[in-house]
């Protein structure tokens, strides 16, 4: 059987088996992601994976597998303690400004620059700052760079909003070509296994220094400033979808 929308996909659920294949985004709701450990167990196929899905989802997800390609020091603040372990090890590594992340924001609404850590945590302590997120060292004069990958498609841009550190297109930013090199390329490759991404828009962070940095990844994303139209985009997400059940 070939799932490829959410009402099968629920109607079917209970019936599902390891011959099965489920096709396309699930809208699942963050209470109910278990599921997606459920399919898994039972031997189902999601396309895209079930770990992308997740991933997508969750910043602090992305940051618990996928931190070794992100700034050093990136970690996960799930409560109290592991912001005072943090705070000593920023301590000892001479780390001033912070960066926050809120686990299910996009479009930069969720990203917090902070002068010192203290002063994140104080806003935790007292409830103005939620937990889960994900912590890290601020990175000045970064570039921001968004890559497209589609099978063999691939493209990249470069976004800046010289006003503030959101670059998001939609609120100011500007855009323009940028040419991945083929470290930058490996990269991308590298995450996108581990995620177990069949496609994939990724953020990249290059500093001044030219070391790149992982940025987030997700499965979909604004196309802004992308070289690649809707159309062009979703007939090659289809194509990738029907070489999936063909294989």
């Amino acid at each position: 059987m070939i799932i490829r929308n959410n009402v099968s996909f629920r109607e079917c659920y209970d019936s599902l088996g390891p011959e099965d294949k489920v096709v396309g985004l699930l809208n699942i709701k963050p209470t109910e992601e278990f599921l997606f450990l459920d399919l898994s167990e039972r031997g189902i196929r999601l396309f895209p994976s079930a770990l992308s899905q997740l991933t997508s989802r969750s910043k602090c997800l992305q940051a618990s597998i996928l931190r070794q390609y992100m700034v050093p020091l990136t970690s996960v603040i799930r409560d109290r303690h592991d912001f005072v372990e943090m705070i000593t090890t920023y301590g000892r590594h001479g780390v001033g400004q912070v960066v926050t992340k809120q686990n299910r924001l996009n479009c930069g609404l969720g990203i917090h620059i902070w002068q010192t850590i203290e002063d994140a945590y104080n806003q935790a302590c007292f409830g103005s700052l939620a937990y889960p997120f994900v912590l890290q060292p601020f990175v000045p004069d970064v570039l921001d760079v968004r890559v497209v990958i589609l099978g063999g498609y691939i493209e990249a841009y470069w976004r800046k909003n010289p006003y503030t550190l959101r670059n998001n297109l939609f609120f100011g930013g500007q855009s323009g070509v940028y040419e991945l090199s083929v470290q930058q390329f490996e990269l991308c490759r590298e995450v996108m296994q581990r995620g177990g991404y069949p496609y994939a828009h990724i953020d990249l962070m290059v500093t001044s220094g030219s070391t790149t940095y992982l940025s987030e990844i997700n499965l979909r994303g604004g196309m802004k400033g992308a070289a690649i139209s809707r159309a062009d985009y979703d007939r090659r997400i289809s194509e990738l979808e029907e070489e999936f059940v063909s294989s």
